[in-house]
């Protein structure tokens, strides 16, 4: 079964910077062959059920190998029977309903708003 989920690994107890400990996390989840999209808040994943959770499962090893003591998680995944649907589906689903709305590109609008 294809699972999309969004996870958001926090190491607790090892310092204030968590870059490494993502950076090692980043590398398992692209090892297992999953699509991941990394955000500032977690990364995006989708791959197979096992591969997945598997996946997470050894994100929580390393991070413990590497130092720190805990680790608090976020998860939100979800899967569906009705139809095949991709990460990216779901992104442009919402593009097209944005350009519905005017011709202005959505993206370019969100780059001047940060910039």
């Amino acid at each position: 079964m294809n699972v999309i989920a969004d996870l958001c690994i926090v190491p607790i107890g090892a310092g204030v910077s968590v870059s490494p400990y993502i950076a090692a996390c980043q590398r398992i989840l692209t090892d297992a062959g999953l699509d991941i999209r990394l955000h500032a808040y977690g990364t995006n994943i989708e791959g197979e059920w096992e591969a997945v959770f598997s996946a997470i499962r050894r994100c929580h090893e390393q991070i413990h190998r590497m130092g720190a003591p805990r680790i608090t998680t976020t998860l939100k995944f979800g899967t569906r029977t009705d139809r095949e649907q991709h990460m990216a589906d779901k992104v442009e689903s919402v593009v097209t309903k944005l350009h519905q709305d005017g011709p202005e590109d959505f993206f370019s609008e969100i780059r001047r708003s940060s910039g």
